[in-house]
């Protein structure tokens, strides 16, 4: 993943859904934006269903030449050719997965809200920083990433950034001269027209 010059799109998948539609409601967003990545983010720890989802979703992002990475099962993305992982425990699986998957694989790192973390992870090879939540919730302590921390890490670190977790409109209008992709998940799929979702999200970016 390289820094474009505009913010692009990282689709996250919901933490659940039906094998039987999801993939073509997928296929149908991939098609109406460009689409810089794709995230599987189960929430099972089932993993016949983590493989078939995977198996699934490779399909369709295989055939428009877009990345599909994994959360944290780096095992599971080494045995099935997956283009990398995401992990959500900050700096501490970094190497371990570039040991596994390899220098060409993509590795990416949630670091929540922390300048620290997010250091740690860059330095131990991440490919890129995800921050989030970007809008305070009552969900766990409340905490979420600031619009400070994304302008910090744009004029100090090289390191390419994800804002993503409550983003709207307004997030993504003042976020988008200092984030390099915004992840983007259950903004679009609560939606009846998780593409016309997208699509208004999209108008945001400056």
């Amino acid at each position: 993943m390289t820094t474009p010059e505009q913010p692009q799109l990282y689709l996250i998948t919901p933490p659940a859904f039906e094998l039987e539609t999801f993939p073509q409601t997928l296929a149908r967003v991939l098609d109406s934006q460009p689409i810089a990545c794709v995230r599987l983010a189960l929430s099972t720890r089932d993993e016949d269903v983590v493989l078939r989802a995977a198996d699934a979703l490779r399909e369709i992002t295989d055939a428009r030449d877009i990345a599909l990475v994994i959360a944290d099962h780096t095992l599971l993305a080494e045995r099935i050719g997956l283009d990398g992982v995401h992990l959500t425990d900050a700096a501490r699986s970094i190497r371990h997965a570039r040991k596994t998957l390899g220098d060409d694989a993509i590795v990416g790192s949630y670091c929540a809200g922390s300048r620290h973390d997010g250091m740690a992870a860059g330095e131990a090879g991440a490919d890129y920083i995800s921050f989030g939540p970007v809008r305070p919730s009552a969900l766990d302590d409340g905490s979420h990433a600031e619009l400070d921390l994304f302008q910090w890490w744009s004029e100090v670190i090289e390191v390419p950034c994800v804002a993503e977790g409550g983003l709207d409109e307004d997030l993504i209008r003042n976020l988008s001269p200092y984030t390099d992709f915004f992840g983007i998940g259950d903004e679009i799929w609560t939606s009846d027209d998780p593409a016309q979702a997208l699509a208004t999200l999209v108008a945001a970016i400056a």
